[in-house]
This record gives structure tokens, sequence and C-alpha cells, in this order.
């Protein structure tokens, strides 16, 4: 109990002062500049005060333009934060206060290559208690499908994330294959750092892109043309255009014409870690719950039982086994700690009857080369961690 109580009071000091800071802010926006310098008082207050302009412009500045909306700079500051999408019309009058996230550090070690055993099976154990109020209640904690955490809908209802649809998709997926990735799992973004945000950020700024937009296939070619541009001072090869298109068709499943922000900030966000990071330092992004998946995969491909694979069953994998399935292939209810996926011959793994997506036909090249269990992670990694989201959207297009 010691350590609940610590851990919440850390978490309301984070959160007081985070609120404080905010408060002076504001203070200090809607004071005349006139009356600021009056007000100066001493050397220290001006300099404070100097430090605070300085961090605000450089947070915000937009691309080359004299001033910015209110509501387009808190959608940046959203974006920086790693918030995600909070309209104003939102009340939030008698609920919880939305947890300060805090992006992630890479650290010396993490290039390295981490000892994923195939044989060592791990041992999946979910918390006991609500992640936002602490408490226990037995069954009616709905557990994330990819890390340990569990809620009650209620709890998340208070947080804000919640609302219409989404709060039938917690209570009829959390306990059945298909899963319910929480807020911290869902949003992908929040695997970059602070380096690495601030490098998407410019790169959406210099394309002319506006957070929390939809966009069409057009805007999303366009915005592929320029970051290709941008990076290798050429114009896109054609079939890297036709690529893109597939993928756009992938980020919208519903065809609706348009994808939505969220999808196509999961999709950069994933994008920008193969580009950056070393599959090794992506591997220790993985949780228990994924390795261990990703070791019932490996193991249902590798029928003689040798450790090895062909390339062909590895791409398969990419196709049946990390990929996101749709509200239509739920099943019955299991144990919430089942992490296995839904086998390709079982009545789940298809749409209403329908055939899965067509695998493509492997090369005489492919079909030679063998894959042992390192391997397979590495080269399945991104689409693991894709797979993530709740959107039936297909953030990285296998």
């Amino acid at each position: 109990m010691g350590v609940l109580m610590s851990r919440r009071q850390t978490v309301e000091r984070v959160q007081k002062v985070s609120l404080a800071v905010s408060a002076f802010k504001d203070g200090l926006r809607e004071q005349p500049s006139t009356r600021r310098r009056a007000e100066a008082g001493t050397a220290r207050q001006g300099t404070l005060e100097q430090e605070v302009q300085e961090g605000e412009e450089e947070a915000l500045a937009g691309p080359s333009q004299p001033e910015e909306s209110s509501a387009s700079k808190a959608a940046w500051e959203r974006l920086r934060d790693g918030r995600g999408v909070e309209p104003e019309e939102f009340d939030r009058a008698n609920r919880f206060t939305p947890p300060a996230f805090i992006r992630p550090k890479r650290e010396l070690h993490d290039d390295e290559s981490p000892d994923i055993s195939l044989e060592q099976r791990e041992q999946i154990l979910n918390d006991e208690m609500c992640e936002i109020c602490e408490v226990w209640t037995a069954e009616s904690l709905f557990p994330c499908r990819i890390c340990h955490r569990v809620y009650h809908d209620g709890c998340l209802r208070r947080m804000g994330y919640l609302q219409k649809d989404s709060a039938v998709e917690v209570t009829e997926t959390a306990h059945t294959e298909t899963g319910w990735s929480c807020y911290y799992c869902d949003n992908l973004n929040l695997l970059l750092t602070e380096e690495e945000m601030y490098s998407l950020m410019e790169t959406l700024r210099n394309c002319k892109i506006i957070p929390e937009s939809c966009l069409t296939l057009d805007d999303f070619l366009h915005y592929k043309h320029q970051v290709h541009k941008q990076q290798f001072e050429r114009t896109m090869p054609e079939a890297q255009e036709e690529q893109a298109a597939l993928q756009f068709n992938a980020l919208d499943p519903d065809k609706k014409g348009h994808i939505e922000w969220q999808d196509f900030l999961s999709h950069e966000s994933i994008q920008l870690l193969q580009k950056i990071r070393p599959q090794n330092a992506l591997l220790r992004l993985l949780t228990a719950k994924e390795r261990e998946r990703a070791r019932t995969a490996f193991l249902a491909l590798d029928q003689d039982h040798d450790g090895f694979i062909g390339e062909s069953e590895c791409r398969q994998a990419r196709h049946t086994w990390f990929r996101k399935h749709q509200k239509e292939m739920l099943s019955c209810n299991v144990s919430i700690s089942h992490v296995g996926p839904i086998s390709e011959g079982s009545p789940a793994s298809s749409r209403n009857g329908k055939s899965p997506e067509k695998i493509l036909p492997a090369t005489k090249q492919e079909e030679t080369r063998s894959i042992d269990w390192p391997g397979f992670l590495r080269e399945n990694v991104a689409y693991i961690l894709a797979a993530r989201p709740n959107s039936a959207a297909l953030h990285l297009q296998p």
C-alpha cells in the first residue's frame, strides 16, 4: 500500500506542477506587453519571463507564418505532448485529470541485440488493480491486449477515453481474441522520443500538414512526394507512388475517401521508427504479450521443428498473424491471459465467409531462404508494433 500511495502522490505532484506552469503561461499571454514591462520588477522576473516566451516561441513556431490561430497552436501542443485529439467542446467537468505522458529516452544499450529466447516461454500476468483508480474489483476489469494494465470502463469514461461507440468496443472485445489496446498502447506516437517527435513535427510543418485534420488520397500522395523530394532531392518514382496509394487504401478500410488524423499519425510514427532506430532497438519495445504471440506464430510455422522457417512463411505471418482482426472476427470469450493469434484455419480468420487478403506467391529465392527465430523477430517487429492501435486501419501495409 505504501508503494501505491507513493505512486499516487507522485502523479498528483506532477499534475499540480503542470497546472501551475500552464496557469503561469496563460497569465503571461493575457497581459499586455506594456503592462508586462511595467510589472517586470526585478531582473529575476524578467529572466524567467524571457525563458518562458522563448520556450513557447520555439515549441509553437509555425512554418514561416506570422501568426497562428489559438486552435492551431493548441493542436500543435497536443501533438507535441502526445495527448491526441481533444476538442474544445469536450466537457471535462467531473472527470479525472488526464495523465501527463512522458516520452521515452534512448539508452546506451538499446542498439544491442536483446536476448529473447524461443524455448523459454514468458508468464503473462496482468495487474490486479485498475491503472486509474488503483482499486481491485475482479471480473469488471478490462485488460489491455498489449501491456499488463487493466481498467474499469467507468474510470475510462471519466478520463474521457471512452466516448460513443468506443465504450461498446471495449466491453465486447477486451476479453476476446481480438482484444483491446489501452490509451497508452493505442497511440504509436508515444513510442517516439522528444527528439524524434520534433523531427516529425518539422516534417509536417514543412509539408503544410494541419494537425488533427483528415487527409484525402491527393493530400496523402502530395505529402509523400514532398517528403521524398526533401529526403532524396528527386521526384518519387512511379512504383513508390503506387505503394503509397496502396498504403492509403490500407489506412482507409471503410472506403470513406479519407484517412483519420490518428491513423495517419500512427503510420508516420512507425515509419519514422523504422528509419531512425535499428531493429534491435525496436525489439526492446515489444511487451511480454507481443513476444509470446510471436513465439506462438513461429512455432506454428516451424512444422519440422528444426528452428527455421521459409521466407514465404515469414511473409505469411505479416498478413495472417501480425495484423489487426476486424470486429466481425469476434469469437467466444477467452481468458484474459490468452495472447495467441486466431489460427488461419479457424472460422474467425475470415470476414463473413470472405477469403483473407490475397498473398502474393513466393519467388524461388524466397522459398530457399531460411529464417531463424532472431531473424523472424527482426523482420516482423515493425508489423507487430503497427498492429497495436484499436483502429481497423493497417498502419504498415505488408
